[in-house]
């Protein structure tokens, strides 16, 4: 248990049952108060404790003046002119600002991309983000309330939620998982394991502790490369963990979780990794992998890497199903909200 000292308050939100068990037994509160307080924080997503109707006076005076429940600010949000994606700017309560996405596809679905850090420290060349650096870990709560408020603005039910918005999921490994508990929670936001998305650039260790504690949602990695010397140059991070160990670690998650697959993604970038041999390395090195491969045109940040023309793309996407021997799944992803900076790889925040 996290109390903190008397003039403090303790973060609540983002706790777990659990957790807010322990929290109302340290306060002198039965514990079953912690399943009401769980649902009004997560399922109806309240901040204002006069509207827990079925809680008793003294326990909200209790979590006003020693708890903490919103943990985010809504400082402004953009739509797309050409769809109907949405881009949020948070403040924590720290003054430091995330973004956060939502998009409704034309079937009605509504998927949202969160942030996990604010900024990244893992350096990768043509992410937006990368050029912020880590400015700090979101607490579980910071996570949460991306969805929380989204969901109370767009009133559309969440559908789908993938963590690949600002920052590097796996190092901040606790937390993203503890969120992603209360969102597949049934008496949370209730979105189904296989609707929730953990993408990683490939950080070994935590990704054969996500094996070896069976987490239940999807999982992507951001190959980007078909060698190590190209993902050497765009993704610094494989200089410790090379392509070698990412096929590796898909063989031992294929066995672990034998009707799940990883997706692993490929950002084509003009001339760094879009050439027909360079499709072919990559159906080679995939071979036997039995993944999903989503090839996702780069989405341009106004730095040295461009975007391929049509035909190019048209020509790797082509050569990719010609050497596939059904070793992956092919897709093709192309992000919305560009004119909003809202793509994948562009989110940051100016200064």
């Amino acid at each position: 248990m996290n109390c903190n000292g008397k003039n403090e308050k303790t973060l609540i939100k983002g706790m777990c049952l659990k957790e807010l068990e322990d929290w109302c037994i340290f306060n002198n509160k039965p514990p079953y108060r912690a399943q009401q307080l769980y649902e009004w924080l997560y399922s109806h997503g309240i901040d204002n404790v006069r509207k827990m109707y079925n809680i008793p006076n003294d326990f909200k005076e209790l979590i006003n003046k020693t708890a903490i429940i919103s943990t985010l600010e809504l400082e402004s949000k953009v739509s797309s002119s050409k769809n109907e994606t949405v881009k949020y700017l948070f403040k924590t309560l720290d003054g430091k600002l995330i973004e956060s996405v939502s998009m409704l596809d034309d079937l009605g679905r509504h998927t949202v991309c969160i942030s996990s850090q604010s900024g990244c420290n893992v350096g990768c060349d043509f992410c937006a983000t990368a050029k912020m650096g880590l400015i700090k870990n979101l607490s579980s709560g910071e996570i949460v309330d991306q969805l929380i408020i989204i969901r109370s603005i767009s009133k559309k039910r969440i559908n789908n939620i993938v963590y690949m918005g600002m920052g590097e999921p796996f190092l901040n490994y606790n937390n993203v998982i503890k969120s992603a508990n209360i969102f597949n929670n049934k008496k949370g936001f209730n979105v189904s394991a296989n609707k929730i998305t953990i993408s990683t650039v490939g950080i070994i260790p935590k990704i054969i502790q996500f094996i070896k504690e069976k987490v239940k949602y999807k999982l992507a990695i951001s190959l980007n490369a078909p060698n190590d010397q190209i993902r050497d140059h765009i993704i610094p991070i494989n200089k410790k963990w090379p392509i070698s160990d990412l096929i590796k670690v898909n063989k031992i998650y294929t066995t672990q979780y034998k009707r799940k697959k990883i997706t692993f993604e490929y950002v084509v970038m003009d001339g760094i990794n879009s050439s027909q041999n360079d499709a072919i390395e990559l159906a080679r090195i995939l071979k036997s992998s039995k993944c999903k491969l989503n090839i996702i045109p780069y989405n341009e940040i106004n730095g040295k890497y461009k975007r391929p023309n049509i035909s190019t793309i048209n020509n790797f996407i082509d050569t990719l199903s010609k050497y596939n021997k059904n070793d992956f799944q092919l897709m093709v992803r192309w992000s919305n909200g560009l004119d909003i900076d809202a793509g994948c790889g562009q989110l940051a925040i100016s200064n």
